[in-house]
This record gives structure tokens, sequence and C-alpha cells, in this order.
């Protein structure tokens, strides 16, 4: 069996080696992929342009399934044109990938589906956003894709400014709107299902850490690291997640006639008022994906080739019930900006751990350097919570770069420790 993964960073590097591991150990693809993807996966040979020609390129390798990673390919339409091609497609077709690729459009699903979210207003302008604005703190987001930056919380006008400025005027993220939405307070966590044509399967639960700096102080990043176990939520919470928000989305999906096969992950603001939802993904996160594949054991591949053909058969896979830490290190600047071509030294000391790169790439001597701004994440188990998080610090103590930033309370804050 052959199968792609769509993308190229940690998550996919995640992806790529946990189907590399199922039990029906399936020959793995990947694009774009990366150096250390392809010391895992094999390449594409033809030249890609698109969506189209990537599509063309998987017919002509014969492959039997495709894994969306990246949103963007998602909401270009991959999976419509893949299952066109008849390659069944794990990830979701560009009408339902809206849940992702626009905020506004999440939100009157989560309306017209009663599905507890916060209050929101949409804004096409810097002046219709203000005008919104009743009070501080509060939170702006802009409506399409931002690679994980397109959400700040605002705790002054002169913040608000700034980011409005962002949007409306330098165009960062390109054309859009910006949501003003109500500030929620409470611990985050992030409830990822596999979705099939009605049916679901709720995988592990999950904690990221978006802010830079411990202390959850700092710029907003893509994800700084991430703690996943069957513990995190006390089963009762787990429950009210499903009833409140997990089934009625995906009712939702049927009820709207909306085909969604994929991984449909809920960002959630545990309230006082109970779970309810910052947003939706239409696949994996990142860095959640990290923390959660190292505890999937079985035939991942064999599972979500089932799923893509619209079947859940939840006996090909089970849940590791130990703790895992997902340890995220940067490069220098990053999130302003990153710096390439610091050589990474220590890789081959970490012997407890796994390593996921997301923005590495091989030199002239065949040495790892930094390539991005999360440059990789250090991901190692536990049976608790503790035993769990000195592995990963103690592994990715080994592991070093110039200019390299890392989180020192990942697994430490947001827990009664």
């Amino acid at each position: 069996m052959k199968v792609i993964v769509v993308g190229k960073g940690g998550r996919e590097h995640a992806l790529v080696t946990a189907l590399a591991e199922s039990d029906t150990a399936p020959e793995v693809y990947c694009y774009p992929g990366s150096d250390a993807i392809f010391d895992v996966a094999s390449r594409l040979s033809a030249e890609i342009t698109g969506v189209d020609s990537l599509v063309a390129a998987m017919v002509a390798e014969q492959i039997d399934f495709c894994v969306g990673g990246e949103e963007s390919w998602l909401a270009d339409g991959l999976a419509d044109k893949a299952r066109q091609a008849g390659i069944p497609t794990w990830g979701p077709v560009a009408q339902s990938a809206q849940l992702e690729a626009s905020k506004t459009f999440a939100k009157e699903f989560m309306v017209r589906h009663g599905i507890p979210t916060g209050g929101y207003a949409v804004a096409g302008s810097a002046k219709e956003a203000k005008d919104a604005i009743v009070s501080y703190p509060t939170v702006l987001k802009f409506d399409g894709l931002a690679a994980g930056k397109g959400v700040v919380i605002c705790n002054n006008e002169a913040e608000a400014d700034a980011f409005l400025e962002e949007v409306f005027v330098d165009r960062r993220f390109g054309e859009g709107r910006v949501l003003v939405e109500e500030y929620l307070e409470g611990p985050e966590v992030s409830v990822i299902a596999a979705v099939a044509d009605g049916n679901y399967q709720i995988f592990t639960p999950a904690r990221d850490y978006k802010r830079l700096s411990d202390g959850d102080e700092g710029l907003n990043t893509g994800g700084m690291g991430a703690v996943a176990s069957r513990a995190l939520v006390d089963p009762d919470v787990l429950t009210e997640i499903e009833e409140k928000v997990m089934r009625p989305s995906v009712e939702g999906l049927v009820k709207d006639g909306l085909d969604f096969r994929g991984f449909l992950y809920a960002g959630l603001m545990m309230t006082g008022a109970g779970p309810k939802v910052l947003e939706y993904n239409c696949r994996f996160g990142d860095p959640e994906a990290q923390a959660v594949l190292p505890l999937v054991g079985g035939d991942l591949a064999g599972y979500l080739k089932k799923a893509a053909e619209g079947n859940i058969d939840e006996g090909l896979i089970s849940f590791d019930q130990s703790w895992s830490i997902c340890l995220v290190m940067a490069s220098a600047g990053y999130p302003s900006s990153s710096r390439n071509g610091d050589v990474v030294c220590g890789l081959g000391d970490v012997d407890d751990a796994r390593v996921y790169h997301a923005g590495t790439a091989k030199n002239a001597n065949g040495e790892f350097e930094t390539n991005g701004g999360r440059v990789l994440a250090v991901v190692a188990r536990g049976s608790d919570l503790e035993s769990a998080r000195a592995a990963a610090y103690a592994e990715a103590g080994k592991v070093t770069f110039d200019g390299a930033q890392h989180r020192s309370d990942i697994g430490k804050m947001h827990f009664d420790q």
C-alpha cells in the first residue's frame, strides 16, 4: 500500500513516522516534504506546480490514498481533486474546509447548531472593528488562514490598533475581514476527532502553548509545545465536551450537507460556564500532532485509509495511556523573523525521545541546520506528567544550535503543581 502525506512541517514528520510504523508497514511518500522527512518517506519524481499536478503525480505513482497535513492544500481543493481521480483522501473537501479557512463560516456554523462559543462581530475595516470593541481584553482574529498567527488578545486600544494596521494597511495575511470576539477565560484543551460521513472517534486530548515565552508571555507563535494524555481531561468533562461540542459538530456537518472525512480539531476554552469553542481546525494541530501521534498504536495507515473511504474502524488502532510532552525549539528571532543556517548539534545523542523536524535542512556536509522559525520538537513519554516532562527536557538539553529558544514551563503551566 502506498500513502502520501501532503505538507512539510513537524506535523507531517510526525504523520509520516506514525504511518511508516503502522502494522501494515505501508510505503510512505510525502510532498513537498523536507530533508528530515525524506529520511523516512519517498519523494514524488514529477515536478509539482499546484494541486492539479500533485494529483497527476499521485496517479502516476499509483498512490493508494492521501493524507492532507497542511490546511492550505485542503482549502485549495486537494481532497476534491484527489477523490475525483480515484484516490481516497483523509482531509475534507474545500467547502467543508471553510470551517478552518473562514472564521466567519465557522462561527455561523456554531451558532446555527447551538455549539457553545464566545460572542463576536465581523468587521470589514479597522473602523468597524474599533466600533465593535466594547471592552478590553478583546480577541481579534483574521478571518482567513494565517498559519496560526492571525489571532491576538488585545489588552488595550494600542494593541488593537497595531493588529488592525497589520491586517487592513500592511495586508500581512492578505485580503480578509476581522472577527472581534468575546474574551474567554479558563484552561484551554484541544480535542481531535477522526470524522467520516457522520461517524467519529475522539483521539487523545492535548493542550498547546501558543506564546513564545514562559508564563504565556511574549508574541503569539504557531505553538511552542504541547501536552497529551487520556488523563488530561476528566472523563466526565470529556463526556460533556463530546455531548456539547463534538457530537453536535459532526451532526451539524451532516445537517448542512458538508462532506467531511478527516480530522476535526476543536480548540476549547474551559470556562466557568462549560466548554466553549475558540476555533476549528480541519486537520491535526501542530504541535498537538507531535504529542498525540506517539500515543497511537496499531494500524494507523489502515485506519486512515478505511476512514478516507468513509468507514471508522475503531478496532484498528489503540491509545497508550501514558503522558506525552512535546517541546518546540525555535530559531533566533522567531516569531518576528527566523535565522537560517545555524548547525543543529546533538541529534544523535537523543535516545529516549522522538525528534520531529519542522524547519531544518541538510547542508553540504550532511548536517542539519536551521531553516525556519520553529526548528524541531523533542517529544518524550512517561507514565505520569512529571516523568514525561523530565524526560522531554533532559533529551532536549542534548540538542543545541545558536540562538535556540524554548519555553521552560511546558507541562508545568496550566497544571496544579
